[in-house]
């Protein structure tokens, strides 16, 4: 099934793509510029649900859409809406993520929310609690942007620190579009810097929250590892992800092809990943809005420290807390 996901990867140019990427821009634009001066809540909704639409289309874009040409599609949405993931280490780490026989490794996998057994047990008792909290749905809709952003943002900083190249190279990009954004924000906007982290910032990582709560969880099978979720008034800002074991099966097919892959199989899907499937997001929040889904310690992997793990973890390997999405982009650092 895979093999035939990879072939032909159609047009040149993805119209459905370029267009959401022109029409996202478009929405925050009109938002900031237009709506904000009279209705400024309706703005700040609107910029809110774009930065979660412009994550995906990040997304998309490190898995080579809408253009062939990497340069391109890094350039058509590199303005980075979200302020917090730099494109270059999005992209690294979340390639890192689909190697599917690794996922859910707290080392290996970069978008795991599992902690290694030792390396829980050496962490302060409040962090412990935050994380548990993280576990549950509504947690992690209110908790998951800070904890992300502050534990990707430490990690970054020591590699940065230690004279990392391609991290600095990938800040370098990055403060470029903040000094594009920023001004845009803050004066043709007149939107606040602060307003515009703890609304549209944090309610569109909270947006993707959504779709990353249970998109992984520990299975002997790595299919098994992955969910379906077959329907969701946000599968739009999710440009389809809800159903991501097709997407980890076929990465390099585009979004809109993805429901008709699934529907001609449906049932084969939902055999390989043994069942893994939701009929929308409401049934996950109905069981786990306050319930932790998932025990925060790995229930295999990690039981016993490594040597020179905890002092030398590997330097690329840093978690983006499941956020592939999307901006998607860890929580606190995992040394």
């Amino acid at each position: 099934m895979a093999g035939r996901g990879q072939r032909g990867r159609g047009p040149g140019v993805e119209w459905p793509t370029m267009a959401l990427i022109v029409g996202s821009y478009g929405a925050w634009l009109a938002g900031g510029l237009l709506l904000y001066p009279a209705w400024p809540v309706a703005a700040l909704v609107l910029l809110s649900l774009t930065l979660a639409l412009h994550s995906s289309l990040i997304h998309e874009a490190l898995h080579g859409h809408p253009t062939r040409t990497g340069w391109i599609n890094e350039l058509l949405v590199g303005l980075p809406l979200g302020l917090v993931y730099p494109y270059r280490r999005y992209k690294s780490l979340h390639l890192q993520h689909h190697a599917d026989e690794r996922l859910t490794d707290p080392f290996e996998d970069p978008e795991s929310y599992y902690k290694a057994r030792w390396q829980h047990e050496t962490m302060p008792r409040w962090l412990q609690v935050l994380l548990r909290i993280n576990n549950s749905m509504v947690g992690r809709l209110i908790l998951g942007p800070p904890l992300a952003t502050t534990g990707f943002l430490a990690s970054e900083a020591r590699l940065l620190l230690a004279g990392d190249r391609g991290v600095r190279r990938a800040w370098i990009h990055h403060a470029i579009g903040l000094a594009i954004l920023l001004p845009v924000v803050v004066f043709a906007f007149g939107i606040p810097l602060w307003l515009y982290v703890l609304v549209p910032v944090w309610i569109g990582q909270s947006i993707l929250a959504v779709r990353t709560y249970a998109e992984h969880q520990w299975s002997e099978r790595p299919d098994g590892r992955t969910i379906i979720v077959e329907r969701s008034p946000l599968a739009f800002f999710f440009l389809n992800n809800n159903l991501h074991l097709v997407h980890h099966k076929l990465p390099t097919v585009a979004w809109y092809k993805l429901p008709a892959l699934f529907r001609e199989r449906r049932e084969e899907w939902a055999a390989m990943n043994g069942g893994y499937v939701y009929p929308n997001y409401f049934e996950l929040m109905k069981s786990y809005a306050f319930r932790v889904k998932e025990p925060v310690v790995h229930p295999v992997l990690r039981q016993q420290p490594e040597p020179g793990r905890a002092f030398r973890p590997r330097v690329r390997q840093r978690s983006l807390g499941g956020l592939g999405t999307a901006p998607v982009p860890a929580e606190p650092p995992k040394e």
